[in-house]
């Protein structure tokens, strides 16, 4: 499948943004699944990352701040014929979504997160957001970043989310195998990709994140807890990307028997049994 299927189109990102590299990777990652754009709901939320699907030929979803996830879960369970990703930034998916993070994490319903990490708010224009280091100094933070960034995959990882995943915007072959290996997990998947802000973000450059980023080797087995916490706290001066952690077990449909029949829309109405619910509110 030509990734062209899923359109091109002209992009309000800043020259040298990470997400022209994320864009083009998510295009052959699709293509090469062949996942037809009629197949395909993106979903996001408000942000720079959450153009992304203003930037493709699917069905999409574009909504409030933080709220990707509550949106694509719905979808899902409804047509379950759909494959659903959801995508925002750090501070949409983090910040402002951030108690709905939690809850598709303990759902596990069969979507995927790819949350474009740049530590920074892109589209207002560079204030800290979650995952900025503290102490970096902003626009809106001249004294330094007084909070603790927060570690979205080491909170997955300890929730037990199936497949946790961190890449790199500056490293489209990883990312790309990411990206398929997230959307082809049954459950909930996240990939956090590190993703530089050429504009607002002049401390995590391209060069910075090459000095530090390296590929998690065989040695590293994604389905040892212990191990997959030890990487996802390691973050300084060596950055891991890869699988960090796997695991396989029943999604969030899987406990709803009559999701098994196909999507709701294509069920027959039971109009006795749902004469029978309202009943009971007479």
């Amino acid at each position: 499948m030509d990734p062209k299927e899923f359109g091109e189109f002209v992009t309000a990102w800043c020259p040298g943004c990470g997400n022209f590299a994320i864009l083009k990777t998510l295009k052959a990652a699709l293509a090469g699944l062949d996942i037809p754009p009629h197949k395909l709901l993106m979903v996001s939320g408000i942000g720079q990352a959450a153009k992304t699907p203003h930037y493709l030929r699917c069905n999409g979803f574009n909504g409030l701040h933080g709220r990707s996830l509550p949106p694509a879960q719905g979808a899902k369970l409804a047509n379950g014929e759909l494959t659903v990703v959801a995508v925002s930034g750090d501070g949409c998916s983090y910040g402002e979504g951030g108690n709905h993070f939690l809850a598709a994490m303990r759902r596990n319903v069969d979507i995927t997160l790819l949350a474009h990490d740049n530590q920074i708010y892109g589209l207002t224009k560079g204030q800290a957001s979650p995952t900025t280091m503290q102490g970096q100094v902003t626009k809106a933070q001249p004294l330094g970043a007084p909070s603790n960034p927060f570690n979205p995959v080491a909170v997955a990882i300890a929730m037990k989310v199936g497949f946790v995943a961190r890449g790199f915007a500056g490293d489209t072959e990883l990312l790309l195998d990411l990206m398929q290996q997230a959307i082809s997990h049954k459950g909930f998947s996240l990939v956090d990709i590190l993703q530089p802000c050429v504009s607002f973000n002049k401390v995590n450059t391209y060069a910075w994140y090459k000095e530090r980023v390296y590929r998690l080797g065989e040695d590293h087995d994604p389905r040892d807890w212990s191990a997959a916490m030890a990487k996802a706290m390691e973050f300084g001066d060596r950055i891991p990307t890869g699988v960090l952690y796997r695991e396989e077990k029943p999604d969030f449909a899987a406990r709803f028997p009559y999701l098994a029949h196909g999507p709701l829309g294509k069920q027959p109405v039971d109009r006795d049994a749902l004469r029978e619910v309202m009943e009971t509110f007479a």
